[in-house]
């Protein structure tokens, strides 16, 4: 993100008279969303509601998956701009939303961007783990792990967290791996899987043949 279209949304989306630089958020998330995630960020830390916009866009995007009506207004393409602001700009008031977090859905709204609105709160869902020192990790294997398992798998994976980060561990079950684990912490990504050494493997043999 360039500082000058950092620094213009930071100006759209504030409500602090010292909207001008820009605060860095904890971690970097690329393309339209992490532009957008990366303003809010900055917004929100310099009027001190960076909990309270997490909490009622978490709260916005459970509305827009149980909300059929909702999301279609959201992804419609054919509705105006002006009109999903005003719309929405009703939205922000009668729920009582933060002025950040309403600056955030209008601004989108005026932009033309509501498509990218989930693919946002999820690039600031990322940058408020990182805030706290949350560091996400997601473990895939063939079978679900028990409790042993789990716990000694999340005291392996502490061992590669700094000392103010905590672990925050999603295990998940895909049969397709056949055994072993792959594991997702951070930015780090390790295929410990059995289908993934198969297909090494199979590539081996194929290309000796």
């Amino acid at each position: 993100m360039s500082v000058t279209k950092g620094n213009v949304l930071v100006r759209s989306l504030s409500t602090s008279a010292a909207a001008g630089q820009l605060v860095k958020a904890p971690v970097q998330v690329f393309g339209l969303e992490g532009r957008y995630a990366s303003a809010l960020y900055s917004a929100a830390s310099k009027n001190k509601t960076l909990d309270a916009v997490e909490k009622e866009l978490s709260q916005f995007q459970k509305s827009i998956k149980t909300d059929a009506k909702l999301k279609e207004f959201i992804v419609n393409p054919t509705l105006k701009r002006d009109l999903k602001a005003d719309a929405l700009k009703h939205v922000v008031t009668q729920c009582k939303m933060s002025a950040t977090t309403g600056n955030l859905l209008v601004l989108m709204a005026e932009n033309g961007r509501l498509n990218k609105l989930e693919a946002v709160i999820n690039a600031f869902k990322i940058m408020m783990a990182a805030h706290r020192g949350e560091v996400t990790c997601e473990v895939t294997t063939a079978k679900p792990l028990d409790q042993a398992q789990r716990q000694n798998l999340e005291a392996a994976l502490k061992k590669f967290l700094k000392a103010n980060e905590t672990l925050q561990l999603t295990a998940k079950v895909d049969p397709s791996l056949i055994g072993g684990m792959v594991v997702s912490i951070g930015d780090k990504y390790v295929d410990m899987s059995v289908a993934s050494k198969v297909k090494k493997y199979t590539e081996l043999i194929s290309a000796a043949v």
